[in-house]
């Protein structure tokens, strides 16, 4: 029987208070528990190695992985900016998985298990080549797919793999026999169509579909915010889709300044004529739709009941998208029932094998 993995959170200014805590709501730990996730706020980044000692002690795992985060999230609440833990129990037969530790560089990656089918990895935003990893990584694993998040942090970050490590991903390789499904929510509905980039120098838009890049955003984002762009700053984005997705997935970057005289718009990433790019939307309702559509699309890929999930969110998302205290995850609770899942708000959200912000990531065992 697949049995629910056990889980508990707790927010206290004092660690050790809200370990044990935690450790009263997790009650009788089961013989079969294997693998322990463990997330923290970043109040806490300096007590990490001492946090982890406490829980694998108290619980008899050995192994473990997590992060620092600026918020943690759990089933139905979200803790942000205040001191808090949460942590869960999975079960899984110790022939299905194993630890990865902190890689740093494409060889580190090149010395892991061939057999491993799906990485979770934590990151310390400190590499700058961070999505190379991701990619490396991704290029390793048979399943070809990671999910993560980067560490986010006010100090020091950290993450957990096993101990406390830092400077590259760390986390877990799951086998192909570990069921679980995973998907993205990016929040945004796009405003029209995909336009070719027809000129461009570095970050700065000239030219889409052979017309002024100005000019076409004005279009589409309507008459209203045209005539205020500072306005329309806050809610207009851009999204350059992903080569080779097959759900249709795009990075999603700023909007970075325009210049009204040479029609010119200027985004957060570098582009090339010849590269797709389209105009989004982003508020409160955007988002709840978005996560919506991800939720039905996860709950009809299982198969059997969810035991647990672990959901990385951006730390700009959270109250300050859904504009009330727990909102995400309160709507994931309610579309997919109140199971064991524990998270964090990231600094960057790791899918198949990209980096993206403002997003939210999703991956439930069954």
């Amino acid at each position: 029987m697949n049995t629910p993995f056990k889980f508990a959170h707790a927010a206290d200014a004092d660690w050790v208070r809200a370990a044990q805590t935690c450790i009263g709501q997790l009650g009788a730990i089961p013989a079969t528990a294997t693998l322990g996730f463990l997330y923290v706020s970043d109040a806490f980044a300096g007590e990490l190695a001492a946090i982890l000692a406490f829980f694998k002690n108290a619980t008899g795992v050995m192994h473990w992985t997590g992060s620092v985060g600026v918020g943690i999230c759990a089933t139905g609440v979200e803790y942000l900016e205040e001191p808090a833990m949460a942590v869960m129990l999975g079960e899984f037969a110790p022939a299905d998985f194993s630890m990865l530790p902190a890689v740093r560089t494409l060889q580190d990656i090149a010395a892991q298990p061939p057999d491993a089918y799906v990485a979770m990895v934590h990151g310390d935003p400190a590499n700058t080549q961070v999505q190379e990893l991701i990619e490396g990584l991704s290029a390793h694993v048979s399943g070809s797919f990671v999910v993560g998040g980067l560490s986010s942090s006010r100090g020091e970050t950290a993450q957990i793999s096993d101990g406390v490590v830092s400077g590259g991903l760390s986390g877990v390789l799951f086998g192909e026999r570990v069921k679980l499904a995973t998907r993205l929510t990016q929040g945004i509905s796009p405003l029209g169509p995909r336009h070719r980039i027809t000129a461009a120098n570095k970050n700065v838009v000239g030219g889409l579909d052979n017309r002024p890049a100005l000019e076409v955003m004005k279009e589409e984002i309507g008459e209203v915010l045209a005539h205020d762009l500072r306005r329309a700053a806050g809610y207009i984005f851009v999204g350059l889709p992903v080569r080779g997705s097959d759900t249709g997935d795009y990075l999603v970057r700023n909007i970075l300044g325009v210049d009204p005289q040479n029609h010119l718009v200027a985004i957060g990433e570098y582009v090339e004529p010849g590269d797709e790019l389209l105009f989004c939307r982003r508020d409160r309702q955007t988002a709840e739709d978005d996560l919506l559509r991800m939720l039905q699309a996860i709950g009809a890929q299982l198969d059997s009941p969810i035991r647990g999930g672990v959901y990385y969110s951006c730390l700009g998302r959270g109250r300050h998208m859904f504009g009330a205290p727990n909102r995400e995850m309160e709507l994931i609770r309610d579309a997919l029932g109140d199971f064991p899942l524990v998270g964090f708000f990231a600094n960057g959200e790791i899918s198949h094998n990209r980096l993206y912000g403002y997003t939210g990531v999703l991956t439930l065992f069954g």
